[in-house]
């Protein structure tokens, strides 16, 4: 039998599962957190509180339907950081920064509506670098949406739109995968 005071440490033990989801990965020394959202309902919300700078705390939104793995927004997080440590960051946030990198444009403008959120995203990756356990909290109490596990990615990615945005061939996905193509355009965006 459980006592009722009971109960309330099983609701907050859901409530603390709900962000303990958030999965971290070490890229050089750096931590960068991140969640998959999906039936997100207060987006407008969110980049409207993005574009204020009123965001606490700071997190990048990815617009999740073009994100087929977890791979290519590790290797934008590292040209971030890299950018960071030479103090030439493009945009004028580290997290924006890295929706900034993840696109394959040179155009910043451009880049954050492509991959960023709009009013009507509601599948999004929240990423956040260094994120303390209370920041890892917060992110999940700004997004009205459920929490999903990352392997997730590549069944909602929309493999379509993403060809159109990257522009990647058919005939280049014969020899290589959606990730992989998305991660060259990333690391060569400079190059071209």
């Amino acid at each position: 039998r459980i006592p009722n005071n009971n109960v309330l440490d099983v609701a907050q033990k859901r409530k603390r599962f709900k962000t303990e989801a958030m999965k971290s990965f070490n890229i050089n020394g750096t931590t960068l957190s991140v969640a998959l959202y999906t039936d997100v309902t207060n987006s407008k919300e969110l980049l409207e509180s993005m574009q204020a700078g009123t965001l606490e705390p700071e997190v990048a939104f990815l617009n999740a339907l073009l994100i087929p793995d977890i791979f290519p927004v590790l290797a934008a997080a590292h040209k971030t950081l890299v950018a960071k440590s030479r103090d030439s960051l493009t945009t004028r946030t580290l997290h924006s920064e890295l929706v900034y990198n993840y696109s394959g444009s040179k155009h910043i403008t451009e880049s954050l509506k492509r991959c960023g959120i709009s009013d009507s995203t509601t599948c999004i990756l929240a990423a956040r670098f260094d994120a303390s356990p209370d920041e890892i909290k917060a992110i999940g109490k700004l997004i009205n949406g459920k929490e999903i596990d990352l392997e997730e990615l590549e069944g909602r990615a929309n493999q379509s739109q993403i060809q159109k945005i990257y522009k990647i061939s058919s005939s280049e996905l014969g020899v290589s995968s959606l990730a992989d193509a998305i991660t060259c355009r990333i690391a060569a965006r400079d190059a071209l």
